[in-house]
């Protein structure tokens, strides 16, 4: 299945699409900062974001909105240092295009756009690199 479209916006608001990224394959999590689940995973994509950027997208969806704002979701990840790129779906439109209806739900999409896997929860180092190894070489 082809991966759908969508529109969020980068920490200094301006809009992102996931097509934006075609062409490497793409980790596409999301996540929000009251989330204990997310909260537990987030080390490991953040490990696997710095010995893997230059081959792999990672798109890291805070859902924004109800008890996440966007001053909250940027002050939890700056207070944990992370360096993963962080995109704000402002209007919920990429949670409802993926149905991400409990996070954190991660997808697998190769570099031709194409959905691979899906894990829905917290996954581990061995679950994110069992999806990758299902998208990249």
């Amino acid at each position: 299945t082809a991966a759908p479209d969508f529109t969020v916006e980068d920490g200094n608001g301006n809009q992102v699409k996931l097509s934006d990224y075609l062409g490497k394959p793409i980790v596409l999590n999301f996540w929000a900062s009251w989330c204990g689940p997310c909260q537990m995973e987030m080390p490991d994509f953040e490990e696997v974001y710095r010995e893997r950027s230059a081959e792999i997208h990672f798109m890291m969806v805070n859902v924004t909105g109800g008890r996440e704002t966007l001053e909250s979701a940027q002050e939890f990840i700056a207070e944990k240092g992370y360096s993963f790129p962080v995109f704000y779906d402002t209007e919920s439109e990429a949670a409802n295009t993926y149905a991400a209806y409990s996070i954190p739900t991660t997808y697998f999409i190769d570099s031709e756009g194409y959905l691979a896997a899906r894990a829905v929860g917290a996954i581990d180092r061995e679950s994110l690199e069992r999806g990758l190894a299902m998208i990249a070489d």
